[in-house]
């Protein structure tokens, strides 16, 4: 059976800008990967309604699941549960236990639930709410969008209380190996090892240290004897 697939959308005109760099896809990477579903797509739209709605729309239809990240905040370019609402031809409002988890957090530190901090609690109809023991505001969960903050502690936080919920596969296992060789001389061996494990995923990045130029060839799979197998192949080819 093949594992569960995944896709990404990051969301925000400041990444797209460059100035903030996106830790959230690495982090999430990381973590599917352990729990055997696999990330086939990431996609970064600005802060644009039409761009996120289009993107939500086609990665929901063509992957077992997707995490958005970025623009569920209190200001007024914080527009993505609007845009996953209509995406899904759903209704978004205030919605009550939102709107109490955020009391009771606002009353704890003191400060008022203002009219902007309680965006936060807009969630689209039919949602379920994906808690966030960080900063309380919560994410939420709709058909299969879990819809998320940007900031990366929070992220995180959001992931670890999603992933439960979800059926994974097969863990993906990998090895590595350091051949100082170009990549035009490994090419040929590398492709034959592809032709003869084609259950395996064989990546080859290139580098240069000390004029030398050389490649890192990673072998990824989800069955252990497998990737072996190659690996030792790959060793034998190159007298390693």
């Amino acid at each position: 059976m093949t594992n569960p697939t995944a896709a990404m959308l990051v969301i925000g005109d400041e990444i797209l800008s460059g100035r903030t760099r996106d830790s959230n896809m690495h982090y999430l990477a990381g973590e599917l990967t352990k729990a055997g579903i696999d990330l086939r797509e990431v996609r970064v739209v600005s802060d644009d309604a039409e761009a996120i709605e289009t993107a939500v729309r086609a990665l929901a239809d063509a992957y077992d699941t997707v995490f958005t990240s970025g623009g569920i905040g209190p200001t007024h370019d914080d527009i993505t549960a609007d845009c996953i609402a209509r995406a899904f031809g759903r209704a978004i409002g205030v919605r009550d236990d939102a709107r109490a988890i955020l009391e009771a957090h606002y009353q704890r530190s003191a400060q008022e639930l203002n009219e902007a901090r309680l965006r936060m609690a807009r969630i689209p109809e039919g949602a379920t709410l994906i808690e966030n023991p960080v900063s309380a505001a919560p994410g939420f969960t709709l058909e299969n969008v879990h819809v998320m903050a940007g900031v990366p502690a929070v992220f995180q936080a959001m992931i670890a209380s999603v992933l439960p919920t979800l059926t994974g596969g097969a863990p993906l296992m990998s090895q590595t190996l350091r051949i100082m060789r170009g990549e035009g001389e490994i090419a040929g061996p590398l492709r034959t090892l592809a032709e003869d494990f084609p259950d395996l995923s064989i990546g080859s990045y290139p580098f240069q240290s000390d004029g030398v130029f050389g490649a890192q060839i990673v072998i990824r799979g989800s069955d252990g004897a497998r990737v072996d197998a190659a690996m030792h192949r790959l060793c034998e080819a190159f007298g390693q």
